[in-house]
């Protein structure tokens, strides 16, 4: 199979040989989207637990550059999909503020959840930075592994 938007990606990259992962999802995830120490980006724990101290903030700081950001300046299209938990809980909601959304960390376009947990059977959905309903109901046989 021809891939070759893949090949110039990684003919153009850098090769990770230093990198690590935590126990917790948000912290993990925050070091995969950016390439760095999860408390050089603010997420030394889980965004809904922040605190005054660095590296605890619960939110991915504007001075951490995501891969979505990177790839978007080299003229990719991103999508990111499903579990997002890197935002704060008091700035989920559908007015904003959205720079700790998918899109404000660089994604053209987002379908999931933002919390770091949903309902399987009647999530709350979100597409790029609008609530949005399922397409179906549980009592229409709706699951969530079926978008995602």
């Amino acid at each position: 199979m021809a891939t070759p938007n893949l090949d110039r990606l990684a003919g153009r990259g850098v090769r990770l040989t230093n990198f690590h992962t935590t126990a917790i999802c948000s912290p993990t995830r925050a070091c995969l989207l950016t390439g760095r120490n999860h408390h050089r980006v603010g997420m030394g724990m889980l965004p809904d637990l922040p605190m005054r101290h660095p590296g605890y903030t619960g939110a991915i700081g504007d001075d951490a550059a995501t891969i979505a950001q990177v790839l978007r300046d080299e003229g990719y299209a991103t999508f990111a999909v499903g579990k997002w938990h890197l935002t704060p809980r008091d700035q989920r909601s559908p007015s904003g503020p959205f720079d700790t959304w998918p899109l404000g960390k660089g994604f053209d376009r987002f379908y999931g959840f933002l919390g770091g947990d949903a309902n399987q059977w009647a999530p709350e959905l979100i597409r790029d930075q609008t609530y949005v309903d399922p397409p179906r109901g549980p009592e229409e046989g709706y699951h969530l592994s079926e978008d995602l």
